[in-house]
């Protein structure tokens, strides 16, 4: 029997149970109160309401818009529907970077305002001390490294991240050095599937992958590109599980040839 099955709320310790025990962990985002109830029921082990909102839920080109008013929102929203899942929450671009008092400030209110479970922030050194404060105050803490889309402007662009030596030994520095700190998991994103699993071996907590190969503890993807809902992004890492744009687009339409033809609603259909 699997731990996924047996357990009736994931939590961090269960996490590293299953890392121990050899069974993959599956994650994925969500944002709002319908979705997560659905993606709770089907049995998800983790939820990440992640600042990928500010593009799929609100337009934006990047992440870097999104705001914490913004985030406590979704991810109040998203707790209202869950019952089982761990919950994520990623701590916006502005709220953490050079400031730890800043960092514990927004992690407190995400915690206090949203009831979620823990919070994520991108990068490895550079966030130690917003890390440990956070830690300090007995908040969870799961990692991001690899590419770290809050950094867009920096790299400049999104492609796969550490494929040279030096920024290959670094991230595996970053990996040690938040399992040391305590984070309870980490995720990678898009780098050679050979580091990912090399850095999944090197540490004890989760590593979950998003374009890092199969060698990682979990699997992360976002549920609007996963559904298909999101048409614009085609990864070589996204493997589309519906076609959910042309099935909403199909129903639309034939909402609005029953409307324009006086066939809905009809005498069943009304008072």
């Amino acid at each position: 029997m699997s731990i996924h099955k047996e357990v009736k709320v994931i939590t961090t310790h269960i996490l590293s149970e299953m890392k121990f025990k050899g069974e993959k962990i599956s994650m994925l985002t969500a944002y709002d109160f319908s979705i997560a109830k659905l993606v709770d029921s089907a049995g998800i082990d983790v939820i990440l309401v992640g600042d990928s909102a500010s593009n799929v839920m609100a337009g934006y080109e990047t992440t870097l818009p999104i705001t914490l008013d913004n985030m406590i929102y979704h991810a109040a929203s998203v707790v209202r529907g869950v019952k089982r899942a761990l919950v994520v929450v990623d701590l916006p671009f502005g709220t953490y970077q050079g400031n730890s008092k800043e960092a514990l400030y927004s992690a407190i209110r995400i915690m206090k305002e949203t009831g979620a479970h823990a919070v994520k922030l991108e990068g490895g050194v550079g966030v130690k001390e917003s890390v440990e404060r956070i830690l300090s105050a007995g908040i969870p803490v799961m990692g991001h490294l690899g590419l770290t889309p809050q950094s867009i402007h920096k790299f400049g662009t999104y492609v796969v991240r550490a494929k040279e030596e030096e920024e290959a030994e670094q991230l595996k520095k970053d990996a040690v050095l938040l399992e040391d700190l305590g984070c309870f998991a980490i995720v990678l994103e898009k780098v050679p599937a050979k580091l990912a699993e090399q850095v999944a071996q090197m540490v004890k907590i989760p590593i979950i992958g998003i374009g890092a190969g199969g060698g990682v503890d979990g699997q992360v993807l976002v549920v609007h590109d996963m559904l298909g809902i999101n048409q614009d992004f085609s990864p070589r890492f996204l493997r589309r599980y519906h076609n959910l744009a042309a099935e909403i687009e199909g129903a639309v339409k034939t909402y609005i040839h029953d409307v324009k033809n006086r066939d809905f609603p009809n005498e069943r259909e009304q008072y």
